[in-house]
């Protein structure tokens, strides 16, 4: 075996597990008391992420790539749950590199699904996204409403829902996909060309820069902090529901307001600047978080300005 728990722990496997948020949900679940196998490529996710983990021990981290079906059904061998967080996170990366995306991120679904089936996990709990509802123009958005993917990265994260539903339905195992809007807190690369809004605005102002908006600002998001996110794929996992649940604030602000936010909480004296709009972004997010507040017991408790507090304490 590649990877064995040594303890009489339940043994969980978080793909993209060096990841921004595969790190934080690791950290949670050895802290609950689980043995964590922590799978990563490490073509996005950084073993210093996770360096601190592994020196508490019950854990370990197997480097591979979701895209490899054998190799993936060694390391769920004894597993309880799977939290499949590996993925290229990218709307603008998946416009450029669309088999890349694919590949990693259905594919990858694919072989996850079935090497767990294969394994007799209990349950996996997939991470999907809100970009699968595109810009449809009502507000919240619900689970029920019909998705309109736009770009390449959003119909990988339908298509991976798809498959969840029909290994529920066909074969009887049990799943969940999460839903995430716009996700953000410690340990996110600011660094990345594609990396996500929060980051890079931080990294700009303390650069003592301006905060870079694509478009006019006025597009509007639903911010969630990972403590958060975490809560519900534990959830997800430990409750008896399977099926398709938002996971955000449940709260909307406009780029400009985060900006003015940002710059607030760093205590700089700027404005942001303007470039032309990205291809594949969507105008207006907002979940409606009531089915997973219901069927999940999911209950977001960091406000944005807390959770920027905590995101930017270490910048």
């Amino acid at each position: 075996m590649i990877s064995q728990k040594t303890s009489s722990a339940k043994k969980a496997v978080v793909t993209g597990g060096a990841g921004f948020i595969g790190s934080h949900i690791a950290g949670e679940l050895i802290r609950r008391g689980y043995f964590v196998v922590v799978l990563d490529d490490l073509s996005s996710g950084k073993k210093e992420n996770i360096e601190g983990l592994l020196k508490r021990g019950n854990a370990s981290f197997v480097e591979g790539s979701v895209t490899d079906l054998s190799f993936i059904h060694e390391i769920f061998v004894d597993a309880h749950y799977v939290f499949h967080q590996a993925a290229i996170p990218s709307v603008p990366r998946s416009v450029a590199k669309p088999l890349a995306s694919n590949e990693a991120n259905l594919t990858g679904t694919l072989n996850v699904l079935v090497a767990a089936r294969a394994c007799g996990v209990d349950k996996v709990v997939c991470a999907s996204s809100s970009s699968v509802y595109g810009d449809t123009p009502v507000l919240p958005k619900n689970e029920n409403m019909m998705p309109n993917p736009q770009s390449p990265y959003a119909v990988t994260k339908l298509a991976g829902e798809y498959y969840c539903k029909t290994f529920g339905e066909i074969y009887g195992f049990p799943t969940v996909c999460l839903r995430y809007f716009n996700v953000y807190g410690p340990r996110q690369d600011p660094d990345s060309e594609y990396a996500a809004v929060i980051p890079k605005f931080a990294k700009q102002v303390c650069e003592g820069h301006s905060p870079v908006i694509f478009g006019d600002g006025e597009q509007t998001r639903d911010f969630t902090f990972v403590e958060d996110v975490v809560q519900a794929n534990i959830l997800a996992a430990e409750e008896s529901a399977t099926g398709v649940f938002n996971v955000g604030r449940g709260e909307s602000i406009s780029l400009n307001e985060l900006a003015g936010l940002v710059i607030d909480i760093m205590g700089k004296d700027m404005k942001p600047v303007y470039q032309e709009p990205r291809p594949g972004d969507i105008k207006h997010s907002l979940a409606d978080i009531s089915k997973a507040r219901q069927d999940l017991g999911y209950n977001p408790r960091h406000s944005l300005r807390e959770g920027l507090k905590k995101t930017l304490s270490g910048v």
